[in-house]
């Protein structure tokens, strides 16, 4: 065992005691970060206009506060992108993570000193407490892996503008660093096809321990290897054994994934986002993901079937079920304030709270009333592909078609086969009835003669990376939406 080996486990074994006190005593630990948000926001433009001062329980707060998205505290955001202090958290941020919106063009993220450690050191627990778990560390003595955005960042009034996975790029210890792939000239390289190529050339012929990445773009450079090597990935990398990744649900790539890299490895998922690093997997036995309640994020919870009512109640950490679908609001040291980062979440545990991510409350299919959410359309296709080695998925979106020009309505998926089923309608007939079993209001239109069964369209290998490259969003931290409520992505293929 290497002395690298050694200290991280002992590590490992402290991390994991620390994140046990505040995971049991969770309300008490969220009560605490929400008075230190409020005593530091006090001093804020923010905070005087919605009377901080006058806040003297939660109640309170949500009652002066309102929930509001990108846009609605983009006044705010403006003057801070414009070099205003003090706007929405005493003094400036050290970072704004850029990220790409719908309706305002760019969307800059504040990073505050004192946000900025919490999306590092929640990355490095996730590893330390799998290797709690499972004991294994070896893999620190191996290379390490991490697709991301370009560290290159610029500078306006003081603050440095770039993508996050950028800005973390600048953070990985000094102790990773010789581990760590690809090179800063590589990872600098725009175009995503050109830089997956260059982190292959660097790649193949080393010991990579670690491959951390959005399962789509990994997928690509998988793929990439497999067409250079003409092997296995787990053949070309005989020393890797986990994957590190965010973003997506992987389970409709993990049957890809095992056929690429020729085996099993293990896996931890991770819900970082621009806004604040929610959770990560702390456990290869349970189910969902850590919800980090002592990360300087006040956590509030609206039911998405209420979101979109007047008035719909806010829920704290101690009044949430399992199992119920919850838009996820947060105030943050970073200064956002009621916030909603527009994803939605389950909890499969209270004891500690996890969580899984269950969609984006944007990204829906209700065109006739049906609410069918991301985690539903991902798990039918899971058992409608399992214990079938002859079906293979690379990717896949639904759109309803409501005007078709025979028959009654149906929702469309799109799917990108690796291996297509024998029987196309038996595979869409599993879906379908995956899908009525999990959501009562589908179900119900089909019973009732207002949807027919759901029809797939195949599409072309490589036809969602094309469709991305067409909307400028290949690679990086880019996601397909799976679901949409209306029919921009379908056009595209039709």
């Amino acid at each position: 065992m290497s002395l690298k080996t050694f200290g991280a486990k002992v590590f490992a074994g402290i991390i994991y005691n620390k994140t046990q006190k505040w995971a049991q005593n969770p309300v008490e630990t969220q009560k605490k970060v929400f008075a230190k948000l409020l005593a530091v926001g006090a001093e804020t433009q923010f905070g005087k206009d919605h009377d901080f001062a006058g806040i003297h329980s939660y109640s309170d707060f949500a009652a002066k506060v309102p929930v509001r998205d990108y846009e609605g505290l983009k006044s705010y955001v403006d003057r801070v992108v414009h070099g205003e202090e003090n706007v929405l958290w005493p003094g400036k941020p050290v970072y704004f993570a850029k990220t790409s919106g719908t309706t305002s063009g760019a969307k800059y993220i504040p990073l505050t000193k004192e946000s900025m450690p919490y999306h590092i050191e929640a990355a490095r627990n996730a590893i330390l407490l799998y290797i709690h778990e499972t004991g294994n560390a070896g893999f620190v003595d191996g290379k390490m892996i991490f697709l991301q955005g370009s560290p290159e960042l610029e500078e306006k009034h003081g603050i440095k503008f770039g993508r996050l996975s950028g800005i973390v790029a600048h953070y990985v210890p000094a102790y990773l660093q010789k581990n760590r792939l690809p090179s800063w000239e590589t990872n600098c390289i725009d175009d995503w096809e050109t830089k997956v190529d260059a982190i292959v050339e660097e790649t193949y012929n080393e010991d990579m321990a670690v491959i951390s990445g959005i399962p789509s773009w990994v997928q690509m450079y998988f793929e990439k290897l497999h067409n250079k090597e003409g092997k296995k990935v787990g053949d070309i990398f005989k020393n890797f054994n986990l994957f590190i990744y965010g973003g997506v649900n992987y389970e409709p790539y993990r049957a890809k994934f095992e056929n690429l890299i020729g085996r099993k490895v293990d896996s931890i998922e991770l819900f970082p986002a621009s806004e604040g690093f929610f959770a990560y997997q702390d456990s290869q036995k349970e189910k969902g993901m850590l919800l980090l309640l002592n990360a300087g994020i006040f956590y509030e919870f609206i039911k998405s079937d209420e979101f979109f009512t007047e008035n719909p109640k806010r829920y704290t950490i101690g009044e949430v079920e399992m199992g119920v679908n919850y838009v996820l609001i947060i105030s943050t040291n970073a200064g956002l304030w009621g916030y909603n980062i527009g994803d939605t979440v389950q909890f499969t545990s209270l004891k500690p709270y996890r969580v899984i991510v269950s969609g984006r409350i944007k990204h829906y299919i209700s065109a006739f009333g049906e609410h069918v959410i991301g985690k539903e359309v991902e798990t039918a296709l899971k058992e409608a592909m399992e214990g079938s080695d002859a079906i293979s998925v690379n990717e896949f979106t639904v759109a309803p078609q409501i005007n078709p020009t025979m028959g009654m309505p149906y929702h469309e998926w799109f799917i990108e086969f690796e291996k297509e089923p024998q029987d196309m309608e038996a595979f869409a007939l599993k879906i379908d009835a995956s899908m009525r079993s999990q959501n009562v209001y589908y179900d119900d239109l089909i019973v009732g003669n207002v949807l027919r069964t759901l029809i797939i369209t195949p599409v072309a290998k490589n036809g969602f990376q094309e469709y991305m490259k067409s909307i400028g969003k290949l690679g990086g931290q880019n996601k397909l939406p799976r679901l949409a409520n209306d029919r921009k992505i379908a056009d595209f293929f039709k």
